[in-house]
């Protein structure tokens, strides 16, 4: 992972000083509240439901032991004693003072981590594919040319004061793991007849109130240009995006009133002119010098004699449960002898994506025994080991199981994304966290789980959809009536390379109906299926209304609601 030198440390521990002056600006009452709501916002910080709510970058998915040791300790130290990992590969802390956070800023800019541009109109955390540098399927490691336009977009005076958020993500591999087609730009790398790095780039993605996917705006790109293209994208928005109607100020919106040729003609333009100097291959050397997987390079002292081992692993015997875990929840890596461990957050009954600071504490000790000090946070709110050696699986297996961080759902139903909803955020429309809870003790049973298969179902409280619930096989949104919550259900969405807005089942659906339609929806996929056949290539066959049918069957005229309008 990138290594903060002198001047990274300098800058992080500069900027953490310079917001404690504004918070005490902002008490003492030199500041006002909308001058302050600005520079906290590019700090990370939100006024929340209850109490301030601080996002913490964790650029790429990427997590050092002793990060993850750092955040345990802010955890108990600022918090009530857990944190929220989420959708954009960020942590969020939901109960911090505000006279603590500059502190807080301080001790994470001791091991390389920010808040820097997690909020507000600018390029925000840049993503990429959890697996990159260990999936089997990997073309090239894209982390280096993420931490290239992290480096590039940080504090980027041109871009600080975009008509809305920007989000950047990128994938390297086959298979899309970083929802590029859902992103303002997505960028999805591959390599020309000559070996060299070119990149497919996507513009106009987004979710929120008006779903789109994103539109190819370049086939082939030089990645040495990929600064420059980027600066002239940002550019034209920047000139061009609304700024007088928050809903139609992403850069979706321009992209879709302009047409994709006539944006095009406009970045050509801005990039041409420009004349933006070009990567050098010195400096995108020095980036992909620092994302070496630790165990090609020095493997930890547990398993340094192992690792030179060149005969093929053998499985250790194991009980059914232990098997069923490493079925469900690790997947091939690269190298034969290695496999990538998923760490499912997504537990019976507790919140998705929470963890407390005792088991950060334990986890980093785990991934410092087994998997060379190093975590992966996904976007689908759960965490992996990229780098484990298959002869400590079981060991590893039963470690995780006394933390309950094993639990073996993986892709299935009740490995949902949720949203906080109204238990933190001042924004939503409904509660989420109950939601989650309801389905899954309606459905929990894991060989049930198991037997129906691979099942995305994505949860947002509010039209913002940071559950991501458009691009759910299954998606669950809240949408208030007069005070009292109902939910909207889509079929047949995807955030992959078939990425897909989903279908509107029907009229939304009363709170306590909510698991009771899920349960209808999986039994007339198990009706319907063919062999072999997933739940999505079912939905997407049959299409919606044999679904529709099952579920409003004993409702035939079921109450509605207004339904929200698309900006």
């Amino acid at each position: 992972m990138y290594q903060y030198g002198k001047n990274d440390r300098k800058l992080l521990a500069e900027r953490a000083r310079q917001f404690g002056g504004q918070v005490t600006r902002f008490q003492d009452g030199a500041l006002d509240a909308g001058h302050f709501q600005h520079l906290r916002l590019r700090n990370g910080l939100y006024q929340q439901r209850h109490a301030h709510m601080l996002r913490v970058a964790i650029p790429y998915g990427v997590l050092s032991s002793a990060q993850l040791r750092k955040l345990a300790e802010i955890a108990r130290d600022f918090d009530r004693g857990f944190g929220h990992f989420t959708t954009r590969q960020n942590i969020q802390f939901n109960w911090p003072e505000l006279a603590d956070v500059p502190e807080i800023l301080a001790r994470l800019a001791e091991v390389g981590m920010h808040a820097i541009q997690t909020s507000g109109n600018c390029v925000r955390n840049i993503t990429a594919d959890h697996l990159a540098g260990a999936a089997g399927d990997e073309i090239e490691d894209p982390r280096p040319w993420c931490e290239l336009i992290r480096q590039w977009s940080t504090l980027h005076p041109e871009f600080n004061w975009l008509p809305r958020k920007f989000k950047i993500a990128v994938s390297g591999a086959r298979a899309d793991r970083a929802a590029v087609r859902w992103h303002d730009i997505g960028l999805r790398l591959h390599h020309d007849a000559a070996g060299r790095t070119h990149f497919r780039v996507l513009v106009g993605g987004g979710m929120g109130r008006t779903p789109v996917i994103g539109k190819v705006i370049r086939e082939s790109l030089d990645g040495a240009d990929l600064p420059a293209y980027l600066q002239a994208i940002l550019r034209v928005y920047n000139l061009y995006g609304r700024r007088d109607h928050k809903y139609r100020s992403r850069i979706k919106i321009l992209v879709n009133d302009l047409g994709i040729d006539a944006f095009r003609e406009k970045v050509d333009a801005v990039w041409r002119d420009a004349r933006a100097p070009r990567l050098g291959e010195a400096e995108i050397a020095r980036a992909k010098s620092f994302f070496t997987a630790p165990f090609f390079t020095a493997p930890p002292k547990k398993q340094k004699d192992r690792a030179n081992k060149k005969a093929p692993h053998v499985l250790p015997a194991a009980g059914a449960e232990f098997l069923r875990w490493r079925a469900r929840n690790t997947e091939a890596h690269r190298d034969p002898n290695m496999r990538i461990v998923h760490i499912s957050l997504k537990a019976p009954g507790a919140p998705p994506g929470d963890l407390d600071a005792a088991r950060m504490d334990a986890l980093a000790q785990i991934a410092d025994d087994y998997a060379g000090g190093e975590i992966r946070v996904s976007h689908l709110q759960n965490l992996a080991l990229p780098h484990v050696h298959a002869e400590d699986l079981t060991e590893l297996w039963r470690a995780l199981h006394r933390l309950h961080l094993a639990t073996p759902n993986i892709g299935t139903l009740n490995d949902m994304i949720c949203c906080p909803g109204m238990d933190y955020c001042s924004l939503a429309n409904t509660s989420t966290i109950p939601i989650a809870k309801q389905i899954n003790a309606r459905i929990g049973d894991l060989d049930r789980l198991c037997d129906i298969g691979e099942v995305q179902l994505k949860m947002s409280g509010c039209m913002n959809a940071c559950g991501h619930h458009h691009a759910g096989h299954i998606g669950i949104l809240g949408v208030d009536k007069k005070g009292e919550e109902w939910f909207q259900i889509t079929l047949g969405g995807s955030a992959g390379d078939d990425a897909r807005i989903g279908e509107r089942l029907g009229p939304a659906i009363a709170r306590a109906r909510v698991a009771e339609c899920i349960e209808k929806l999986l039994e007339t996929y198990l009706e319907l299926r063919s062999p072999g056949e997933k739940f999505l290539e079912c939905v997407r066959r049959a299409g919606v209304a044999p679904f529709r049918e099952r579920v409003y069957a004993d409702h035939q005229k079921p109450q509605t609601h207004p339904e929200p309008v698309a900006a």
